[in-house]
C-alpha cells in the first residue's frame, strides 16, 4: 500500500534532503590585502563546517557539502569590486552571491538561506547628506558614521561668485536690497542644482542646515524636496565634525524612521517620472531585465510563485497543491537579483506599502 504524507511531512522530508546546508557570509575588504586576507578567512570558515558537520553527520553526507564549498571557494572571483560575498551550499544547491552592502562574518549551518536575512544582517550605519548653507558660502558632506566626505559641487559654492552674473533687469536696479535679493535667490538656485546632480549619485536623506532667510530663501526654490528630511536653523559654516555629529544626534535617534520616509518619497518621486514598477509582478519582470536602482518592500511579505511562460513573467503558486518544484518565495529571489545588478534593498514596516502592492521597485532614470 502506498503511503499517504501530509503536506507538514513532505516539507519535513524536503528538509531533511537539503541537509547539512552552510551559510557563509563575509565581508570584501579592498584596502588589506584582498586575496591572502580572504583565503585565510575562508579556510578558518571550511574547518568550522568541516568539524560541525563531521561532529553531526556521517561522513558520506558531510563531505558532499566539504567538497561543493571547497570547489565553490577555489572558483571565487577577487576582482568584483564588491563589498561583501555569501555562500550558500547543500546537497542539492549552491549559489555565491557578490554584494554592494556591508555585513558583517556569519557562518550558519543548517538554516535555509534567505536572502532577506543576509539584508537584515547589513550593518546598520548612518548614512545621509548634510548641505551647510550660510548667506555667503555653503560646504555639502556625505556623512556615514562619524565619516565626513566633502562634496565638491558642480557649481560654485560662495555667493560672490554671483554678484556680477545677474540679469540686465537687476543690473539697472537702484534698489541694493532689491539687488542683494536677487543675487541670494541666484545663489541657492545654483547650491539647489549642485545638490540635484549629487542625488544622482548618492540616494540619501538630506539635512540641510542653516540661517533662517537662506533656509527661507531655499525652501522656496528647491527641486529636491521629496528627498529632504529636515531643515536645521543656525550657524554651522564654522562648526568641527564633533559639533556637527553633536547637532545631528537628535534628528538620526530614530534612524529607520528616517530611512521609511525617505524611501517613500523616492518611491513617489519615481513615480511621477514612469519610473516604479509597482506589486510583485511588475518588479519580477523589472529585476529579470536587471533594470533595478531600489527595491522597497514590506519586512514580512512573501510571495510563492511559479514561473509563466518566460523567465520574466510569475504567477501566485498555490501551496495547498503541493507541488514539487515552485519558487518558495518570489520575494527572496528578486532580492537576490538586485543585489547581484548593484541595486539597494530597503524593508519599510508591514502596511506601509498598501498603495504599492507590498513591494516596488525603482528603475534607473535621471533625475
Amino acid at each position: 500500500m502506498n503511503a499517504i504524507t501530509t503536506n507538514d511531512e513532505n516539507q519535513v522530508i524536503a528538509a531533511i534532503k537539503y541537509r547539512p546546508a552552510v551559510s557563509i557570509i563575509l565581508p570584501f575588504d579592498s584596502k588589506i590585502s584582498l586575496k591572502s586576507e580572504m583565503d585565510h578567512k575562508l579556510k578558518i570558515a571550511i574547518e568550522k563546517v568541516k568539524r560541525q558537520l563531521l561532529s553531526v553527520y556521517p561522513d558520506e553526507k558531510a563531505y558532499v557539502v566539504i567538497n561543493k564549498l571547497q570547489k565553490l571557494i577555489a572558483g571565487l572571483k577577487y576582482d568584483m569590486a564588491k563589498k561583501s560575498i555569501a555562500i550558500f551550499v547543500s546537497p542539492l544547491t549552491e549559489k555565491v552571491i557578490y554584494l554592494d552592502i556591508e555585513v558583517k562574518e556569519k557562518l550558519i549551518i543548517d538554516e535555509s538561506f534567505e536572502i532577506r536575512d543576509l539584508v537584515y544582517n547589513e550593518k546598520e550605519v548612518l548614512k545621509y547628506i548634510l548641505l551647510i548653507l550660510s548667506a555667503e558660502t555653503s560646504k555639502m558632506f556625505r556623512i556615514t558614521g562619524t565619516e565626513f566626505i566633502h562634496l565638491k559641487s558642480t557649481v560654485p559654492e560662495n555667493i560672490h561668485a554671483y554678484e556680477n552674473d545677474i540679469s540686465e533687469r537687476v543690473s539697472n536696479f537702484s534698489d541694493p536690497d532689491n539687488r542683494k535679493e536677487d543675487v541670494l535667490n541666484k545663489y541657492v538656485q545654483h547650491i539647489d542644482h549642485g545638490l540635484t546632480d549629487v542625488l544622482k549619485e548618492f540616494h540619501l536623506p538630506v539635512f540641510i542646515a542653516g540661517a533662517e532667510r537662506t533656509l527661507g530663501h531655499f525652501k522656496k526654490i528647491t527641486k529636491n524636496e521629496k528627498n529632504i528630511v529636515h531643515f536645521i536653523h543656525g550657524n554651522f559654516v564654522d562648526s568641527t565634525e564633533p559639533e556637527i555629529l553633536e547637532l545631528m544626534k537628535p534628528y538620526t535617534t530614530n534612524w529607520e524612521s528616517v530611512i521609511e520616509r525617505n524611501v517613500l518619497r523616492e518611491l513617489e518621486k519615481a513615480l511621477d517620472q514612469k519610473k516604479l514598477a509597482i506589486g510583485i509582478k511588475e518588479v519580477w519582470q523589472a529585476a529579470a531585465h536587471k533594470n533595478t536602482r531600489l527595491l522597497v518592500v514590506e519586512k514580512d511579505f512573501m510571495y510563492p510563485a511559479h514561473l509563466g511562460p518566460s523567465t520574466d513573467s510569475i504567477y501566485q503558486e498555490d501551496i495547498s497543491l503541493n507541488r514539487p518544484f515552485y519558487i518558495k518565495d518570489a520575494v527572496d529571489e528578486v532580492i537576490e537579483k538586485v543585489l547581484e545588478s548593484g541595486g539597494e534593498v530597503e524593508f519599510v514596516d508591514n502596511g506601509s506599502l498598501n498603495n504599492y502592492e507590498h513591494i516596488a521597485l525603482v528603475e534607473y532614470y535621471s533625475n
